[in-house]
C-alpha cells in the first residue's frame, strides 16, 4: 500500500523508516556511487531529510520499504535551487510546484517495474489531491525509460552532459487525466489511490494555495 509520511511522523513506523534509508543508501551510495552519506546504521540521508519533507513510500504486506520518493515546496530549500539552478535558467518558487527527489526502489522487490509504476501514480495523486500544478525534479539519462513507458515524460528545463551520464532537470504537470493513465498502468483503480491518499490527509484536504 502507499503511505504519504511527514518526517515528522516516521518515527511511529520504525521498520518502514529503517528500511527505507538502508535501501537509499544500497541504490544511490553502493550501485549508482553518488556522493551522499551514510551513517553507521547503513542510513542515507542528506540536509533536505531534515525539513519535514513529505514521503511518498510503497509499503510491502510486512511493513516494509518497498520504494518512495521525497517530495519538498519550492517555497523553501530545494536541491534544483541549492545545486542544480543552471539547468532551470533561475530559481523555482512556486507554491503549486513541489520539487521531487530520492526515486528509489527496494533493491529486494521482486517486482521493481510495478512498484516505480505506484510510485509515479501516487506522486500524481499527490499533486491532485493538494491542487499542485507541476513537479520539478532533477533526473539521469536511465529514467527516461520508465517515465517514457509510464506515459509520463517531463518537459526538460534544462540538460548537462550526453549520453548515459546526463543530468536533465524537468517539470511533470499534474492532472486528472495522468493520474487516471498512471493509475491504469500501475493496474490499481484510481478509487483506491484516492483511499490511500484520503486516509493520509482526510476527506477535507484543502488544495495548496496559490
Amino acid at each position: 500500500m502507499i503511505r504519504y509520511v511527514y518526517a515528522d511522523q516516521l518515527n511511529a513506523h520504525p521498520k518502514l523508516q529503517e528500511t527505507m534509508l538502508r535501501d537509499r543508501a544500497v541504490q544511490f551510495h553502493e550501485r549508482l556511487k553518488w556522493d551522499v552519506s551514510v551513517d553507521a546504521n547503513g542510513f542515507e540521508r542528506d540536509q533536505y531529510d531534515a525539513l519535514n519533507p513529505l514521503y511518498v513510500i510503497w509499503e510491502t504486506p510486512e511493513g516494509r520499504h518497498g520504494g518512495s520518493m521525497r517530495f519538498l515546496p519550492t517555497t523553501g530549500a530545494t536541491m534544483v535551487n541549492d545545486f542544480f539552478v543552471h539547468l532551470t535558467d533561475g530559481q523555482l518558487s512556486a507554491p503549486r510546484v513541489w520539487e521531487t527527489t530520492r526515486f528509489c526502489v527496494s533493491p529486494t522487490a521482486q517486482n521493481g517495474g510495478q512498484i516505480a509504476a505506484l510510485l509515479m501514480m501516487a506522486g500524481a495523486q499527490l499533486g491532485v489531491g493538494l491542487g499542485l500544478t507541476h513537479a520539478i525534479g532533477v533526473f539521469d539519462a536511465r529514467m527516461i525509460r520508465i517515465y517514457r513507458k509510464l506515459g509520463w515524460l517531463p518537459k526538460v528545463l534544462g540538460t548537462d552532459g550526453r549520453g548515459r551520464e546526463a543530468i536533465s532537470a524537468g517539470l511533470w504537470e499534474f492532472t486528472p487525466e495522468i493520474l487516471a493513465r498512471l493509475a491504469d498502468k500501475a493496474n490499481i483503480s484510481t478509487e483506491l489511490s484516492n483511499h490511500w491518499f484520503t486516509r493520509a490527509f482526510g476527506p477535507d484536504a484543502l488544495p495548496i494555495a496559490a
